[in-house]
Order: C-alpha cells, then sequence, then structure tokens
C-alpha cells in the first residue's frame, strides 16, 4: 500500500513537472510572439511616421507647383499685356495718343488693378493716365503730391521698385499718397533723363509681389519712354521737315522770281544784241564797199601809206563782220530762232571733210593731225552745217595753241549710252582750272602769250556751247598748263 500511495506521489509530482514545464515553454513562446509584436509595430510606428513625412512633402511640393503655376501663369499674362502693349505703341507717333493704347485690361493682365502715369510738365507733375480709381481720389492724390516731396525723392533713386522690395518706411509713405499697400513703381526715363514714373498697384494681399513684377513693370516703363521719345523726335523732325518746306516755298518763290527777271535780261539782252548786230551789218557793208572801190582804184591811183591804211580798213571790217555774224548767231541759238535741219551725220566724214579744208594751217605749222574714228561708231542726229562750224572753231583753236612741227591734234569718237562722245585734244599750252571754267563765256579770252600776239573776240567757244546744246549735247575741257587741252562734246545718236 505504501507502495502503490508512493508511486502516485511520484506521479503527481511528475505531472506537475511536466505541467510546469510546459506552461515554461508557453510562456517563452508568449514571450517570443510579444517581441516580435512590439517589434512589428515599432516597424509599423516608423512606416507611419514615414507616410506622414512623405505626405506632408507631398502637399508641400503640391502647393509651391501651385504657386509657380500661379506664378508662371500671371508671367505669361504679364507678357502678353506687354506684347499687345508694344505693339500699340508702336501704331502712333503723337504723345497725345500713347496713353490711350494702354487699356484697363492690360493693367488687369499684369495682375494689377490700379495704374498711374504722371509726366513733368512745365515745373510741375501732370496727370496723363490713370484706371481703377475714382475722380476723388485722383484729386486728394494730386493734393498729397504737392504737399510732400515724394517725386524729389524717387528722381534720386531712379529705380523700379515694389512695396515688398523698399523700405518699409518709404512704403508706408508711398501708401499714404497713393492708397493700396501692394504696389511697383517705376521711373520713365527719356533721352534727356527722369521725365515722371509709372505706378501699378493692387489692393489684393493674396499675391504678394516678386522680382518677377518689377521686372514686366520696369519693361513696359521703358517701352512707355521710348514711345515719348520717338513721339517728340517725330514732332521734332515733322516740325523742321515743315519750316524747311516753307523755306523751300519761299526760295523758290525768290528764284522763280529771279529766274524770270533773268530770262527777261536774258531776253533783252538777245534782242539788243540781235538789233544792233543788223544795224552795225549795214555801216559796215558800206565801208568795207567803199575801201574794196577805192583799193581797186576805179576812183583814181591812192598814194602808198593810203592802200596800206585802207587795206587796214578793209581787214578791220572783215573782223567785226565775222564779229557781227557771230553775234547774231549766238542771238538766234539763244532765242531758238534758227531752226536745226537734224539728220543722220557721219562725224568721221564730218571730221575729215574739216581737216582736208584746215590741211594749209596745218602744213604751214607742220602739226600731224590724227583721225581715230572707229568704223562701227554710229551716226549723230545733228545738222552737218552748224556742226561744222563746232569743229571749225574747236580745230583751229588748237592749231592755234600748239607748237610749229612738234603740234599733235587728235580727233576721237566712242558711243556712250544714248549719245556719241567727240574729244579732240591737243599738246599745246593748256590753261589752269579757272580758265578751263570760264572758257566758254562770251567774250572770255584766256591771258596767255599766244592770244596776247593774235587778237580774237572772245565769241568762237561759246558759239561752239550754243550749238551743241541745241542739239540737247553737253561740252567741256579737261587742260592743264603745258599739258595739252581736251575739248569733248556729246550729240545725240540718230535712230536707226
Amino acid at each position: 500500500m505504501e507502495n502503490f500511495l508512493n508511486g502516485n506521489v511520484n506521479l503527481t509530482v511528475l505531472a506537475c513537472l511536466l505541467a510546469a514545464l510546459a506552461i515554461t515553454i508557453v510562456l517563452l513562446l508568449k514571450l517570443r510572439r510579444l517581441k516580435e509584436l512590439k517589434s512589428t509595430v515599432a516597424y509599423l510606428k516608423q512606416s507611419l511616421e514615414e507616410l506622414d513625412e512623405q505626405a506632408k512633402l507631398i502637399v508641400r511640393t503640391d502647393l509651391e507647383l501651385n504657386k509657380t503655376q500661379e506664378e508662371l501663369d500671371k508671367r505669361i499674362s504679364g507678357l502678353y499685356a506687354l506684347q499687345r502693349i508694344s505693339h500699340e505703341l508702336s501704331k502712333t507717333l503723337q504723345q497725345s495718343e500713347i496713353f490711350r493704347r494702354i487699356s484697363s485690361e492690360d493693367i488687369s493682365d499684369f495682375g494689377f488693378h490700379k495704374a498711374l502715369i504722371f509726366m513733368e510738365d512745365k515745373g510741375g507733375l501732370s496727370l496723363k493716365y490713370q484706371t481703377g480709381y475714382l475722380d476723388g481720389e485722383i484729386a486728394g492724390i494730386e493734393t498729397k503730391m504737392e504737399n510732400e516731396d515724394f517725386y524729389g525723392l524717387f528722381k534720386i533713386k531712379n529705380t523700379t521698385f515694389s512695396s515688398s522690395s523698399v523700405s518699409s518706411k518709404f512704403g508706408k509713405d508711398i501708401s499714404a499718397i497713393f492708397g493700396p499697400n501692394s504696389f511697383v513703381i517705376s521711373p520713365l526715363v527719356k533721352k534727356d533723363g527722369v521725365c515722371g514714373f509709372l505706378y501699378l498697384a493692387s489692393d489684393s494681399v493674396q499675391a504678394p509681389l516678386t522680382a518677377g513684377d518689377e521686372e514686366l513693370v520696369a519693361i513696359l516703363a521703358t517701352h512707355l519712354a521710348q514711345a515719348l521719345d520717338n513721339a517728340e523726335l517725330f514732332e521734332e523732325v515733322y516740325m523742321q521737315h515743315q519750316l524747311l518746306e516753307k523755306k523751300v516755298m519761299a526760295r523758290t518763290q525768290e528764284l522763280s522770281s529771279a529766274l524770270e527777271q533773268l530770262n527777261s535780261v536774258s531776253k533783252r539782252k538777245t534782242d539788243f544784241v540781235s538789233a544792233v548786230s543788223h544795224e552795225l551789218r549795214t555801216p559796215l557793208t558800206s565801208i568795207k564797199g567803199y575801201a574794196a572801190i577805192l583799193l581797186a582804184g576805179k576812183l583814181g591811183e591812192i598814194p602808198k601809206e593810203v592802200k596800206e591804211r585802207l587795206e587796214k580798213i578793209n581787214l578791220h571790217s572783215d573782223e567785226l563782220v565775222h564779229m557781227v555774224n557771230d553775234l547774231l548767231d549766238i542771238a538766234r541759238l539763244e532765242s531758238g530762232r534758227i531752226e536745226m535741219k537734224l539728220e543722220p551725220l557721219n562725224i568721221a566724214s564730218c571730221a575729215e571733210n574739216i581737216l582736208d579744208m584746215l590741211s594749209p594751217q596745218l602744213k604751214e605749222k607742220t602739226i600731224t593731225a590724227k583721225l581715230d574714228i572707229p568704223a562701227q561708231t554710229v551716226n549723230v542726229l545733228a545738222d552737218r552745217t552748224q556742226i561744222s562750224r563746232v569743229f571749225i572753231n574747236l580745230l583751229s583753236n588748237a592749231i592755234k595753241f600748239v607748237p610749229e612741227k612738234s603740234g599733235e591734234i587728235r580727233i576721237q569718237a566712242s558711243t556712250i549710252g544714248e549719245f556719241v562722245q567727240v574729244n579732240i585734244s591737243d599738246n599745246g599750252i593748256g590753261m589752269n582750272q579757272n580758265d578751263a571754267n570760264r572758257i566758254f563765256e562770251e567774250f572770255y579770252r584766256v591771258d596767255n602769250p599766244i592770244n596776247q600776239k593774235v587778237k580774237g573776240t572772245g565769241l568762237g567757244l561759246t558759239l561752239v556751247k550754243n550749238i551743241v546744246q541745241a542739239h540737247k549735247g553737253k561740252i567741256w575741257v579737261e587742260s592743264q598748263i603745258n599739258r595739252g587741252s581736251t575739248f569733248s562734246f556729246t550729240l545725240p545718236k540718230a535712230q536707226i
């Protein structure tokens, strides 16, 4: 029995031990699971904190993106408005029209609700543009500006600034004058300095001003100043043009009057020369006739001394007749009374005939004359008789002034456009530029040793000039002392 009891006790003890062991194992497992749960909770807590930070970052980023987008939209809207205003300003050059080209919608697109433009005017400031203000508010602003030295301080600063970039005291002073606390103000700077200012403001405080707002307003102020400068320059040029036009009209009237007087004087001179020349021809014909009768001995023999004097009378009578004929021809050409018989004329053939006619003079001084006119040179439209007189005068002058035995004369011709140019060159004594400029004037003779020995009237080249001009051509001379002269004239080509 005792053994049986001892056996039961041992089993009980063993069962207790096993139960304790089982409880221990369960507790250990629970503790392990609890530790794992705590670790999971800590991980979850950390994840939640990280998710919270990411959510906050996303919200901040979204807000910043929205703000950036709003700022970008505002900048784009302002740029479009600036483009529209610049386009409108470019359409006018009148100062009074410049400010009318700015609309309230453009100011609104800049992100502002109010705008003022003041310009210097007769020592003070004058309002040129306003939007967003009532009439009573404008009157109050003008009164405050008269009592405050705001513009003087602003002119010294001479820079664009806003309510967010200026000192709080100066900003409050400006707000006290114009009202809104949010503003941008920019100087209007023309070529001669600051002449006014542009003020833009907003009553809204939700969209703070940025450097971009100041930049856009500064660009707008620059465009306004340039438009004002262009308008002033245009008005100045226009006034100068009007003044110049009046002076030109007055001068034109004076010149027209002077030309009429000159034409009247020229006509009277031509008529006088023509009348006097006609009157001179009759007595000259009589003098020459009587001298010829006496020289012929028809009234009896005359002494040698008397004959010599009669020959001089006859010679000088011929010179006078030649001069009177030249004067008559010049007068007729100037008045258009000589009718030109225009026909195709071979200039080479005409020049060759005159050289042949003057060959005795050429041989007497042993002068070489060359005719250098290409065969393909076209004919001219001219009066053969009058052009022959041109060649006679020019070639006679060349023969007169080239040296004996070594004298050279060359006649050339070439086609230039619708004209044929003829050049008559020599290696004579030449002349200075002053003489070359006056050589075609009536009665003008170059002062040189040859002219001092040989008398002349100074009408030959004047006659030549009038003949060439009557053919609608030109004549000129190029010459140097002791290096010869080249007389050139043009004649119109004959139409084939």
